[in-house]
């Protein structure tokens, strides 16, 4: 049976999630995005910005079960959680998807909200909040801990036992060793080598990857 979904967020990845969310049995109804000056992303599936835009299409599918997924990524995990609670609250039921190239252990939590694209690994006794992505070819290893709105960019490693705080982004290719503690609103960047642990908000760059003196997200 088709399952109507819908996505927040009409640029790159909201393309890389229809084709999965295709492969796994559901229908893209509409896309949102609250920048009026994103152009549609496809050409047979509605676009409506903002909240307005979203009030209006839901009046017209009243009563339709339809589920929800935040084509946002990179270092906006902030805006994916509360957009997905946003859903959630209008009625819209947030899905978990798994690419089925992507290894994803039996005892591993996945919150609502949550993406593991193409060729990632989620391994034994790993949690991942709500609305985080596991982006492709990543991996994230026992024992792991991410909280919500997470982003592991492709190709990043995180070793048995890490933990990310909420709406950290840990950049394409980075490597975290094992039992780091990285905090939340963190940015560790593409190809660092993270040695040590990452208090909250700061940025970490290079290999072994050292803290900039300056927070540059909100705490």
């Amino acid at each position: 049976m088709v399952k109507r979904i819908i996505f927040w967020g009409a640029t790159g990845h909201a393309k890389v999630l229809r084709e999965l969310t295709e492969d796994l049995g559901y229908a893209l109804v509409a896309v949102f995005d609250n920048d009026p000056h994103v152009p549609p992303p496809f050409s047979d599936v509605e676009i409506a910005y903002g909240t307005e835009g979203f009030q209006a299409w839901k009046l017209k599918n009243h009563g339709l079960e339809t589920f929800c997924l935040v084509a946002i990524g990179g270092t906006r995990g902030r805006d994916r959680v509360e957009i997905l609670n946003f859903l959630r609250q209008n009625g819209m039921k947030p899905t978990v998807v798994v690419h089925p190239t992507a290894f994803v252990a039996r005892s591993t939590v996945l919150s609502d909200g949550c993406q593991v694209l193409a060729s990632a690994s989620v391994c034994s006794q790993a949690v991942v909040g709500e609305g985080s992505i596991v982006n492709t070819a990543s991996s994230v290893d026992h024992e792991a801990v991410l909280g919500r709105g997470v982003h592991i960019a492709p190709g990043a490693t995180l070793a048995g036992c890490v933990s990310v705080g909420d709406y950290s982004f840990i950049g394409s290719g980075a490597v975290v060793l094992p039992r780091i503690k990285i905090g939340s609103n963190v940015i560790v960047g593409a190809g660092a080598v993270v040695t040590k642990d990452i208090a909250d908000g700061k940025v970490a760059l290079g290999n072994p990857a050292r803290i900039r003196d300056e927070n540059v997200l909100p705490g």
